[in-house]
């Protein structure tokens, strides 16, 4: 008899995520109690209504805001209440970050960009830029890699932020409609390099986006709403 295959390991683990905003008009409930999980190496979307709390919940699972209750857990090691020097070693070892803006330095290169966070990391610049330069080649920025952003396309600019995020070898990338500057066409060159990017470097991605062909081509989507995860 065949043995049923295991389900995939779970690498980040949410449970009972409550975040409430407090405003001039009262108290905002933005998360309410949100479950959900992600698998090791899957790609995953949140989708939903502006102002549904997709980015606050996309910073809290980033350690970038606390939560007001609920657990977090990346590979079974609770995030909350982590003291900030551990939590900033965490996110430097196990977390990469894509934003909507590149937030690329202008003084640095591409190459030199996407090296600083193994150089943050005290790793040898030999090393940082071997590192570096194998992600731009991959990315198709070979030939750009000497270049600032002031000279970089908004495409170029993007995939060097992508490069960037997964330099360190993250186990999670979370991604903050990481095309949304970029025009429709553009838009879906970037999100395919980082997919096979992601894939070929065995990374998680929980992305928010509202393109619906974006959402529709990862491995699930999570609707936000009411404040929690929509079943």
């Amino acid at each position: 008899m065949t043995e049923p295959q295991s389900a995939p390991a779970a690498l980040l683990q949410v449970s009972g995520v409550r975040k409430t905003f407090i405003s001039p008009a009262g108290k905002i409930l933005v998360l309410s109690g949100v479950d959900m999980h992600v698998a090791e190496h899957e790609f995953v979307a949140i989708v939903g209504q502006s102002g549904s709390g997709k980015s606050t919940l996309l910073h809290i699972l980033g350690t970038l805001e606390s939560a007001d209750a609920g657990e977090v857990r990346l590979d079974g090691v609770e995030l909350m209440g982590m003291a900030s020097a551990d939590m900033a070693a965490l996110r430097n070892r196990a977390i990469g970050f894509v934003y909507q803006a590149h937030h690329l330095i202008p003084e640095l290169t591409a190459l030199e960009n996407v090296m600083m966070p193994l150089l943050i990391r005290g790793e040898s610049r030999e090393k940082a830029e071997q590192r570096a330069g194998n992600l731009l080649e991959r990315l198709g920025l070979a030939e750009r890699a000497t270049h600032r952003p002031g000279r970089l396309s908004g495409g170029e600019a993007q995939r060097v932020a992508v490069a960037r995020s997964l330099v360190g070898k993250p186990r999670l990338l979370l991604a903050d409609e990481p095309t949304g500057n970029l025009d429709e066409h553009t838009a879906e060159e970037v999100f395919l390099a980082m997919r096979q990017l992601c894939h070929e470097e065995r990374a998680a991605v929980v992305m928010v986006t509202h393109s619906r062909f974006l959402a529709e081509s990862c491995d699930r989507q999570l609707r936000l709403h009411d404040g929690k995860i929509a079943a």
